[in-house]
């Protein structure tokens, strides 16, 4: 696996042209970390963060101001070849949320964030586990069963009330998209 299997794209972005208040509007509906700058060509010349955007705003003594005045040109970038491994050490190095990936010549072609490389490190039944568990906290609101999952199948080990509440945990578990098979043990 490569960054190109983990990236998203279409990648959104700025120009450097593109004001403070534009580009802060569109961080705030888009629920990003941060906007990479290209160029016309579409080639990566910098990156702009809420805390950039936020300190610009802060001082609102122009509203024209470009994201050129506030973005970082010092861009720290991965190509489409890096592995999730390199990505997740680039970015704790750095101490970053997201990371631009390049092709040749520096053309911005998708970006990494975090939740990205999350879900492509994190075993799918390990997800499967957390999401049953959720759903059985939500029903008891305390803790009473161990969930452990092997290939889609689910195993839920714990103390039961009684045979309603083993169905209905047995419903319940059901209902989480993935699961293949249920075993309950007391």
């Amino acid at each position: 696996m490569k960054a190109v299997d983990v990236m998203s794209r279409p990648v959104v972005s700025v120009e450097p042209s593109t004001t403070v208040r534009a580009a802060s509007a569109l961080l705030g509906d888009r629920g990003f970390s941060a906007l990479p700058v290209t160029d016309s060509e579409h080639r990566l010349v910098g990156i702009v963060s809420g805390a950039d955007l936020l300190l610009a705003s802060v001082r609102p003594e122009d509203d024209q101001t470009p994201v050129a005045q506030v973005m970082r040109t010092v861009v720290i970038s991965a190509p489409l070849t890096a592995t999730p491994a390199e990505l997740a050490d680039t970015m704790l190095a750095n101490r970053l949320r997201c990371l631009p990936i390049v092709a040749e010549g520096q053309e911005l072609v998708g970006v990494v964030s975090r939740s990205d490389l999350l879900r492509v490190l994190t075993p799918q039944d390990d997800v499967l586990a957390g999401r049953v568990d959720q759903a059985l906290r939500a029903y008891s609101r305390t803790p009473r069963w161990t969930v452990r999952v092997n290939h889609g199948a689910v195993s839920v080990t714990g103390p039961f009330a009684d045979e309603a509440e083993r169905h209905i945990v047995e419903a319940l578990v059901h209902t989480i998209p993935g699961v293949r098979k249920t075993e309950l043990v007391p």
